[in-house]
This record gives structure tokens, sequence and C-alpha cells, in this order.
């Protein structure tokens, strides 16, 4: 079996600031950006790899969530505990510059792990947490 990683999928409450988030300060290019107002559904992934995308969307809209569902996910979302996603880079520390540069909420500096990685944590406009991992 030959798998890829395709799209991955994180939620936003404001699609402008995350927007602005992902190309501004991350660099990712934009692909699609369909929908309007708060529902919208932005695509914007890394220059040079088509194939491996984010898919930034409104929380909690699928019809078969409940109230009380769309409610947790509020809740996490607000605590930064609903998305996550782990980007790497060579270039650790040069990346955190840029974020810290651009506003981002800082969790974590560049660290080295006890388990053996180099990494960075801070969040994007919604909540999500966002790791950087330095390639060795």
């Amino acid at each position: 079996m030959d798998l890829t990683i395709h799209n991955t999928f994180l939620p936003h409450d404001d699609p402008d600031a995350s927007l602005a988030f992902y190309r501004d300060t991350l660099g990712f290019e934009v692909r699609n950006d369909v929908g309007q107002g708060t529902m919208r559904w932005i695509t914007v992934g890394p220059k040079g790899q088509p194939g491996t995308s984010i898919v930034l969307h409104p929380p909690a809209v699928d019809p078969g969530i409940t109230e009380d569902e769309r409610r947790t996910i509020s809740e996490m979302m607000a605590k930064g505990t609903y998305g996550i996603i782990v980007l790497a880079t060579k270039d650790l520390d040069s990346a955190f510059e840029r974020l810290q540069t651009g506003d981002a909420e800082v969790v974590q500096e560049p660290t080295d792990q006890p388990y053996g990685i180099r990494d960075c944590a801070f969040r994007d406009p919604a909540g999500n947490m966002v790791r950087i991992n330095e390639i060795r």
C-alpha cells in the first residue's frame, strides 16, 4: 500500500485571521477559499508540496453534531485543546524568530526534548496547537 497524507483539517473561528496566520506568518500558499463570512473552507499548504494541504474549516457544522457537542468543541478551541498539527523545518530558530515577529502566541520556545527532538510550540488564531520539530 502506498499512502500519503493529502489533507488535514483544523477548525477556525475567524477565517480572515487564520488565513493571515497561515499565509502571511507561516508562508503557506492559498489553494482554495470557498464559502463566505465565517462559513469558509480555506485550503493552504507549503509551497512546492502540492500534495499536502491543511483545510481550515468552520467547526461543528456537521448536521449530526448536537448543541452540547458544539458547545464542547467551542470550549476546547478556547482552551487550545481541540486541534493540533506538527510541522517540521531544518532551521527551527529562524522559524521561531519569524513566528515571534508575526505575533503568534508562543507556548514553548525552542527546546531540546528528553525524547530526542528539538521543537517549539505556539497557537494559531483559533487556539489550535502548532508544534514545529527541527529536522536533524
